[in-house]
């Protein structure tokens, strides 16, 4: 596959001098590992609203069919890996001083293929705590896929520690994703749709602040209008080619008018 987007000289600057990258990361990258979307509109749960789904009330009002659902989405992360997307963004700390993922997702295929500093904005699927107490829960493996265990403090209904419909993102999450934004030097738009806010106004604050706007998405629209540069390719593909961009520009200095390396 060969990207041919070329790449003005104000990116390939940035490109090839910038310490601070932060990334924003959507479902999409997750995508291509084989991890569904929130809900495969084919799959066993397409029958339920996603209310019913992911909201403290259609936890208490149905807590075994929730419980149910979120054991599944973890039986399915066990059968995928990272893909080439992930382990780009592992090689981009090699050659960058700081690289900070903001990540919508919750499968911590980030950390899983190597990444050191993720910010999750939605939680992840990996941790529990306790719906009435919150205090985290610690499974040992023992969880039944049919019932959520009880807390061993309050007896409260222990929930995936994921970010549910009607609640705020973590704030301290949220704040830290906020100055990696302003921080940037260069900030990568990677396989979400930005139109889930607060997470989506990210970009927009990093444009304000200086950085430098790549966008990586087989049907760039959302930020089109701010991009510096979009890469309409899947994250597969178009990040490995951009990492192995970054490393020539910075080990030949190269200024000249280039597009990105086939792959």
């Amino acid at each position: 596959m060969e990207l041919t987007t070329t790449l003005s000289e104000h990116v390939r600057t940035r490109l090839a001098r910038a310490e601070r990258i932060a990334v924003l990361t959507g479902a999409g990258i997750s995508a291509e590992s084989g991890v569904p979307t929130f809900r495969d509109p084919d799959g066993l749960w397409a029958r339920f609203r996603p209310e019913e789904l992911a909201s403290m009330e259609g936890f208490l009002a149905n807590p075994e069919r929730v419980w149910q659902w979120y054991q599944h989405r973890r039986h399915v992360l066990e059968s995928v890996q990272p893909n080439p997307a992930h382990r780009a963004l592992v090689q981009l700390e090699n050659l960058v001083g700081e690289v900070i993922i903001i990540t919508q997702n919750v499968d911590r295929l980030h950390q899983r293929a190597g990444s050191h500093r993720v910010l999750e904005l939605h939680g992840n699927l990996e941790d529990n705590y306790c719906s009435a107490c919150g205090r985290p829960y610690c499974d040992d493996g023992s969880a039944d896929d049919r019932l959520p265990p009880r807390c061993p403090s309050c007896g409260g209904l222990i929930r995936p520690a994921v970010v549910w419909f009607g609640e705020p993102l973590p704030a301290d999450v949220f704040a830290a994703a906020e100055r990696a934004a302003r921080r940037a030097e260069v900030f990568l738009v990677v396989g979400t749709s930005c139109q889930v806010y607060p997470a989506a106004a990210l970009p927009q604050i990093a444009w304000e602040c200086g950085a430098t706007i790549i966008e990586i998405n087989p049907l760039p629209k959302p930020i089109g209008s701010i991009a510096h540069a979009v890469l309409p390719h899947k994250a597969g593909s178009a990040l490995p080619a951009l990492v192995e961009h970054i490393a020539w520009l910075r080990a030949t200095g190269g200024t000249e008018q280039t597009t990105l390396p086939q792959r």
